[in-house]
């Protein structure tokens, strides 16, 4: 059978039907093998390919009455066809991953003062429930994790709240006392009744800028009357050297309860002290996008995650 002229010039947009058909027929050269093979009539199978080479403006096979042969354009372009299917494929098994609740990757932004304590109960969590999930973990201050969350490069918050940032969905976890602690000879140590007015002339022992744990501490420190002139050393960018600084008897300064075990536990030069009723606290939750597309999930990760957290020295939000 002589070969056809195939016209040029044509748009080249073959559907994924004539690949595939296409692929079948360079796999098993033979029309009605090609068709069982992917479901397809015979004639459907024949009338795709023909579409397809007058669609790219190539012929593809080489049709005689006893057998089917790819031509050298043919050859060429079964390897690119085989490719094009394989890659549709990968997309839609992506997209099934997508569909279904944690799965793939999740981009989880930290605060430095919140890391260290709650993440060993949020990794076990995610081990143990969502074995599918990628977490991706990135310990930065809050202005750093609300920009990568506008922008798009981190998809949830674990940080202390509120926030007042617009687009931002707040999820609360928990509430947590701060505690005082102090060198371990200090007047105010192991004292369970103390008054937010003790704050007032303390050497107080701060975060460097930026922490937001400092100025939740200046915000408890206004609140019990402490004035603007009343010293604040600020020499530590973590908790752990701040504590130590405590220890050495440089001054007194605020811990979250939840950091407390771990960075106290190991210098016996320290002391701390509780607040009468109601005692200072911060709020932790996790915070999205407003709008976010995995929403439900991650609302669904915040209710999991505040029966996780009731082992801990927390009040979990209602």
């Amino acid at each position: 059978m002589a070969a056809t002229a195939i016209p040029a010039g044509k748009p080249r947009q073959p559907s994924l039907s004539q690949l595939k058909a296409f692929a079948a027929v360079a796999e098993h050269l033979h029309f009605r093998d090609a068709a069982s093979a992917i479901g397809m009539s015979q004639p459907a199978l024949s009338g795709a390919v023909a579409t397809l080479e007058d669609t790219l403006g190539v012929q593809l096979l080489e049709r005689t009455t006893r057998k089917v042969l790819l031509s050298p354009a043919g050859e060429r372009l079964a390897v690119r066809a085989r490719s094009v299917l394989a890659e549709v494929g990968a997309l839609l098994e992506e997209a099934e991953a997508a569909r279904a609740p944690f799965t793939g990757v999740l981009r989880l932004g930290v605060i430095p003062t919140v890391a260290p304590y709650l993440l060993p109960t949020v990794l076990r969590l995610v081990r143990e429930q969502y074995p599918r999930l990628d977490l991706q973990v990135h310990e930065e201050q809050t202005a750093s994790l609300l920009d990568g969350l506008a922008h798009g490069r981190l998809d949830l918050l674990l940080l202390a709240v509120p926030l007042g940032a617009p687009g931002v969905v707040e999820l609360p976890l928990f509430d947590e006392d701060f505690v005082l602690v102090t060198p371990r000879d200090h007047w105010l140590g192991g004292r369970t009744d103390l008054p937010r007015e003790a704050l007032k002339e303390l050497d107080l022992l701060l975060l460097d800028e930026g922490h937001c744990l400092r100025d939740q501490a200046l915000d408890i420190c206004r609140e019990a009357g402490r004035t603007e002139g009343a010293p604040v050393t600020t020499t530590a960018a973590g908790l752990s050297t701040l504590v130590q600084l405590v220890g050495g008897g440089l001054g007194v300064t605020l811990l979250p309860r939840t950091a407390l075990r771990v960075e106290t536990s190991r210098n016996e030069d320290l002391a701390t002290g509780d607040f009468a009723d109601p005692a200072p606290a911060r709020r932790i939750a996790l915070a999205m996008r407003a709008g976010a597309a995995r929403a439900e999930e991650f609302e669904a990760l915040a209710t999991t995650l505040r029966e996780a957290v009731r082992p801990l020295p927390v009040r979990v939000a209602r």
